[in-house]
C-alpha cells in the first residue's frame, strides 16, 4: 500500500543531516548509510550514497529517475547464482571438444569443396 501524500516521504533524520552537510560543503565523498528504508528525495540527486547491503556498503549514484524509490532497492542483498547444464561447463573449462555420446554416430565431417581439391596428376605413359 502506498504512503499517504499528506504524510510525505520518509527519510531518516540522521541521513538528512548528512545530506545537508554534504550539500553545504560540496563534498564528493560517498555518504555512508544503513538506512535502506529511506525514500530518495530530490535533495539526494547528484550525491553518491554508500548503502549497506548486510555485508558491505554499495556505492549508489542518485539520479532523477530514482526519486520516489527506496535506497535499499539499489543495493542487492542476495547474490544470484544459477546451476549450469550437466557436463557442459566442465568440458568447456577443460578445453576438450564435445564428443557424441557412446554408441551413436556423430555428424559426418564436411567434404572438401571440389575447387579446393588438388588436381590429379596425369598417369604415366605405359612402356612398350
Amino acid at each position: 500500500m502506498a504512503r499517504s501524500i499528506k504524510k510525505g516521504p520518509f527519510v531518516d533524520h540522521h541521513l538528512m543531516k548528512k545530506v545537508d552537510a554534504a550539500r553545504g560543503s560540496n563534498d564528493k565523498r560517498p555518504i555512508k548509510t544503513w538506512s535502506r528504508r529511506s525514500t530518495i528525495v530530490p535533495d539526494f540527486v547528484g550525491l553518491t550514497m554508500a548503502v549497506h547491503n548486510g555485508k558491505q556498503h554499495i556505492p549508489v549514484y542518485v539520479t532523477e529517475n530514482m526519486v520516489g524509490h527506496k535506497l535499499g532497492e539499489f543495493a542487492m542483498t542476495r547474490i544470484f547464482k544459477s546451476h549450469s547444464a550437466v557436463g557442459k561447463r566442465t568440458e568447456e573449462a577443460v578445453g576438450g571438444e564435445r564428443r557424441p555420446p557412446p554408441g551413436t554416430q556423430g555428424p559426418a565431417a564436411p567434404a572438401a569443396a571440389p575447387a579446393a581439391a588438388p588436381a590429379a596428376a596425369p598417369a604415366p605413359a605405359a612402356k612398350k
